[in-house]
């Protein structure tokens, strides 16, 4: 290769116009001008003037420091929103989304938002769905007619209202519900509400009290139509040992305490032990011990699957026989119970509506947690998506998977006119008609066939029935609510939900079930606001060999630059937490985090860098905060630069001054291209005075000029790789020197 060509070439550089002779250079010249087989072409346009592509105001502010002028960086232009601008897009409110909605729904959408079962209607395969659907339907409805007149005697009400209940809503459900494996009728925990609330209003051998569950069953769903409350109330554990004491009378043969709270149904059980009858305690101990083991056998072995649904048969066949036959004086039986079914009648007694409001609310809850649960997860199991149409029925006050309520409060509003007391989803006959194959709502009204056979045909045979018999069915079905494994669960993966769940069940337990959903809903919205007033915020650093910033916590290998502070602010900023992001600011700016730090050597931070990306939105107090926050920053020679916010967040900071008040070119789409920028600043402190105009007075030739523009473009890259360390003897502050 030649040691010397003859250039003739006029180059612009910072204004100047110069022409190259003939000129020898060393290796790294020949790398940096040209290819050693073919004459050097200068390559004008990517080292002499730097390409800039998409560039902030600020890359031009760069060049401006150094007589030497360092590279501008290359970052993307962030898009700065007009104040006149929309905070959101017509087409992306609810009212474009829901009218967008309503233009592209066919013939057949419009009936399926009406009709739901039409979607299954449509699609049913008769020679696949028709068997499945009749022996589930067949096999919960068996499972249903005992169960339903258990939870009436928990209720306090004549099992004939049990009847009613699970006769009713599940036709109603099977034709306007979204879920297809639901059951929906009578359950311990509404059953046990029902009873604690009345039982203090009014007697329940009053007619009274049979008036005032019919009206809480309109009341409680008309509520939800109103307002979606807290539904996880983490009592079910404690409600389940307080349902199996209250049906203890049953197998003890006298009467106890009727009480939500353990203590006096103890005291109760403990005081009354003289009028202990020991035949209903054997019997009723006899038939539990058949329901359980029936119930075991069928949850273990998939070919004695049956047995798990005919076990409350089972026990009432016994029982019942077995009455029939000796006709023991010492067990009581259910007694008469009236034929045929339920006739039309209107809920009475609305001068007790106020006093029934808290029950309402409870009732409400008890079901969004039965109903929604068991009927998300099996449709998941099923392959077929729950309640897609519910938000155009109901507007903004429904959602998905809000239809199992929704439907079964319709369900219970009709009822209510049909003599029903209030009913949900179970989570028991839901089961068991899943695992019996059903595939449609078709088993649904199965059920409600036997139902109204049930009702028509065998009510005089259930005169018959032990009530120690309906007492271990409720005591078998509440058993399974005492959920060991859930609590393991909690204490090994959020020993703050294990807290929540031990105050309320324990609360729950001794000051009743109405203290216990109060105190749990409150603990839990203190843990919700805490965790709001207090939200996540981490240091980033760079992952090495990338451009990517991390949470230097999660990744120890990602490193961060000497004098720039990166954060990101895990959640909305308001009100709530800015004072507590204020305080962790100022400690992020003391305090070191104990990750590696590259890049030049300064005493202090002198830019922090906030990521905004996952803050979805910044109220007033939080704007007047980051000015407050600017300017102790400015007092102290520290700028604040912002990346990435959204288009909500950056068009309130537009609107309320912020961003002039930071500076414009202090707002960047990445993280890295706000870190070059810093940099850069950063690294301008290590240069001299002294030397920059030294530089500026010296007359050295446009090659070396050139030479000198590739060694820094070399050293800045050095630099963002964290790879040089620079001499920091001299230093010129970016910032005056004025704290």
């Amino acid at each position: 290769m030649p040691n010397k060509w003859n250039l003739d070439v006029t180059i612009p550089y910072k204004g100047l116009k110069e022409t190259i002779g003939s000129c020898s250079f060393p290796p790294i010249g020949a790398i940096l001008l040209s290819s050693p087989h073919a004459p050097p072409v200068f390559p004008a346009a990517a080292y002499v003037m730097a390409e800039i592509s998409y560039s902030s105001p600020s890359a031009g502010d760069l060049t401006s420091y150094s007589a030497t002028a360092p590279r501008p960086v290359k970052i993307i232009q962030l898009q700065h929103p007009t104040t006149s601008t929309t905070s959101t897009p017509p087409s992306s409110s609810f009212l474009g989304r829901w009218r967008g909605k309503m233009k592209r729904m066919t013939w057949v959408e419009w009936i399926e938002l009406f009709l739901p079962c039409y979607r299954w209607i449509r699609t049913y395969k008769w020679r696949e769905y028709l068997q499945p659907d009749l022996m589930s339907g067949i096999t919960v409805g068996v499972m249903l007619v005992p169960q339903s007149m258990s939870y009436a005697k928990l209720a306090g009400l004549h099992p004939i209202y049990g009847l009613y209940s699970g006769f009713v809503p599940i036709f109603v459900y099977a034709v306007f519900g979204s879920s297809r494996q639901l059951a929906i009728g009578p359950v311990a925990l509404t059953s046990l509400l029902v009873s604690n609330v009345l039982g203090s209003i009014v007697d329940s051998s009053e007619a009274l009290y049979t008036e005032l569950a019919i009206l809480l069953a309109l009341m409680a769903w008309m509520a939800y139509s109103i307002h979606q409350p807290f539904c996880d109330f983490w009592f079910t554990t404690a409600s389940a040992i307080v349902i199996a004491l209250s049906q203890a009378k049953y197998f003890l043969g006298y009467e106890i305490e009727r009480s939500s709270k353990i203590i006096p149904l103890a005291k109760s059980i403990i005081l009354g032990a003289d009028k202990f009858l020991w035949q209903p305690f054997i019997m009723g101990s006899i038939i539990l011990a058949i329901i359980l083991t029936m119930k075991h056998l069928g949850k273990s072995r998939k070919s004695l699957r049956f047995l798990r649904a005919s076990g409350p048969l089972t026990a009432v066949v016994l029982g019942t026989t077995f009455a029939k036959v000796y006709h023991p004086s010492s067990i009581s039986l259910v007694g008469e119970i009236p034929q045929g079914l339920p006739k039309f009648s209107v809920p009475k007694e609305f001068g007790y509506v106020q006093s029934l409001i808290p029950t309402t609310v409870l009732i409400t809850g008890v079901a969004i947690l039965e109903s929604v649960g068991i009927a998300k997860a099996l449709a998941a199991k099923n392959g077929y998506e729950l309640d897609s149409n519910q938000e155009l029925s109901l507007g903004p006050l429904s959602n998905k998977g809000s239809g199992p309520v929704i439907w079964s409060g319709v369900a219970n509003i009709v009822g209510s006119f049909l003599s029903v007391y209030p009913t949900t989803g179970s989570f028991s006959r839901s089961a068991v008609n899943h695992e019996s194959g059903a595939k449609t709502g078709l088993s649904g009204i199965v059920m409600g066939i036997i139902m109204g056979c049930a009702l028509q045909f065998l009510t005089p045979l259930f005169e018959y029935i032990p009530q120690c018999a309906l007492a271990a069915i409720v005591i078998s079905a509440v058993i399974g609510l005492v959920d060991y494994d859930e609590a393991t669960f909690l204490w090994r993966v959020d020993k703050r939900d294990f807290l929540l769940w031990t105050i309320t069940c324990t609360v729950t337990l001794f000051l009743g079930i109405e203290i216990g959903v109060l105190v749990g809903v409150g603990v839990s919205l203190a843990f919700v606001i805490h965790e709001s007033a207090n939200p996540h915020i981490a240091i980033l650093g760079r992952l090495p060999g990338t451009t990517v910033y991390r949470n230097i916590q999660q990744y120890p290998e990602a490193y961060t630059y000497n004098g720039i502070v990166i954060v990101r602010i895990d959640a909305p900023i308001y009100f709530a937490n800015i004072s507590y992001i204020k305080d962790r600011l100022r400690e992020y700016e003391i305090e070191s985090d104990g990750s590696t730090r590259r890049g030049p050597e300064v005493t202090r931070v002198h830019f922090v860098i906030i990521e905004m990306a996952p803050t979805t939105y910044i109220d007033s107090s939080a704007v007047q905060a980051l000015k407050d926050l600017h300017q102790e920053y400015k007092s102290r020679n520290i700028q604040i630069a912002i990346s990435n916010p959204n288009r909500d967040v950056l068009l309130t900071l537009t609107r309320s001054g912020v961003v002039d008040l930071i500076g414009r070119e202090w707002y960047f789409v990445r993280v890295h291209d706000a870190v070059q920028v810093c940099l850069q600043h950063v690294q301008r402190l290590n240069e001299s005075p002294r030397t920059r105009s030294s530089l500026l007075e010296n007359k050295a030739s446009l090659f070396q000029r050139v030479l000198r523009q590739r060694q820094e473009e070399v050293s800045l890259s050095q630099l963002e790789s964290g790879n040089r360390e620079i001499d920091t003897s001299h230093l010129e502050p970016l910032l005056s020197k004025k704290a």
